[in-house]
């Protein structure tokens, strides 16, 4: 029997006046989504190639997964990958987020953060900012904390921070290839590369600092995590080191955390490994779903018909249906735009 899903798109105009890509996929027919899950992508990543996967997978098992790609990522608007300010991020997903939530048929659904590497930082600071607006998180390799290996020494934070003023932009950050290190399956890894909309060069000075900052501040607020989290790491993961994970789950004050640890995995478990690995961690988040949205365990607050957060939604195309094959593209290259495959 072939699955069916249901893929939309549109654009969104921030409280700030930038122009943002959304997209969404959801369970077909007139099935109510078992919850919604909100997906917050890593570095240099997008929603509707690199987390893909992870719409339709999700989709297919019952919930409605919804995707933003953050300023100057992807389909979005702004310089390539240049976070001025990471705040913007963030509240450029809480302000999607809430008004997905806000829409009359999601207002008593079940809210479930789902953050990449980088995405996992935004999950847990959106977190932060209202700790009982969302009913759990799941955490990919989660960039939470600079691991001590990688540490910047003192000296060389502060000689960055005094040219960031004169050079933001400049691509002059030295890193090794995240895509070689990060995807572990050479076939996935070369649709990657073949992907357009992910970047691929240096990290400009002031999104470096950015980040670092960041993982810091997140880093010294772990004890604060509250909200029940699954955290999934591979252990061959030479991005974000394992111990980032390990500290995340140790020091959280969450009384409902769990930690999956994947021997011989990478940094990409949803999307660089074999076909068999991917589908190993999948089934492990959807099982971690699904025991949290069963019935009687969530109690929703709805947002009221009123709400708004100041952003503006432009028109979209119309959704499109999608159906089961036996494969399907990570990158969405090599089949007609309208379609984005499907599993």
């Amino acid at each position: 029997m072939e699955m069916e899903f249901e893929y939309q798109e549109g654009y969104i105009r921030s409280s700030r006046g930038v122009q943002l890509f959304t997209c969404r996929w959801l369970p077909s027919g007139s099935s109510s989504p078992r919850a919604l899950v909100f997906l917050c992508h890593g570095y240099g990543m997008e929603c509707s190639g690199s987390m893909r996967e992870c719409g339709i997978r999700l989709a297919r098992a019952g919930y409605a997964v919804f995707g933003i790609d953050y300023e100057g990522h992807g389909r979005s608007a702004g310089s390539r990958c240049y976070i001025k300010k990471f705040e913007n991020i963030v509240n450029d997903c809480q302000d999607f987020f809430k008004s997905v939530c806000a829409e009359k048929d999601y207002r008593y659904k079940g809210r479930f953060l789902y953050g990449e590497s980088m995405g996992g930082a935004v999950a847990l600071l959106l977190h932060q900012k209202e700790p009982l607006f969302y009913h759990g998180a799941v955490l990919v390799a989660p960039m939470c904390k600079i691991s001590e290996k990688l540490k910047p020494h003192p000296v060389v934070v502060n000689i960055l921070t005094g040219l960031v003023d004169l050079i933001p932009k400049w691509k002059i950050v030295p890193t090794k290839d995240v895509i070689d290190s990060a995807f572990k399956d050479p076939l996935k890894r070369e649709e990657i590369r073949n992907n357009k909309l992910i970047y691929q060069d240096k990290p400009r000075l002031k999104t470096a600092l950015e980040m670092l900052r960041t993982s810091m501040r997140v880093e010294e607020s772990l004890k604060q995590v509250t909200l029940p989290f699954v955290v999934l790491h591979g252990d061959a993961d030479t991005v974000t080191d394992p111990e980032v994970s390990k500290a995340l789950y140790d020091l959280a004050s969450s009384e409902d955390k769990t930690m999956k640890m994947y021997p011989g995995m990478w940094h990409a478990l949803t999307v660089g490994e074999t076909e068999e690995n991917v589908g190993v961690v999948f089934a492990d988040i959807i099982a971690w779903l699904d025991e949290h949205t069963a019935e009687g365990t969530l109690l929703v607050e709805p947002l009221h018909e009123t709400f708004h957060v100041g952003i503006e939604k432009l028109p979209s195309p119309p959704p499109t249906t999608q159906k089961q094959s036996h494969r399907f593209y990570l990158c969405g290259f090599k089949e007609p735009r309208t379609l984005h495959s499907a599993m």
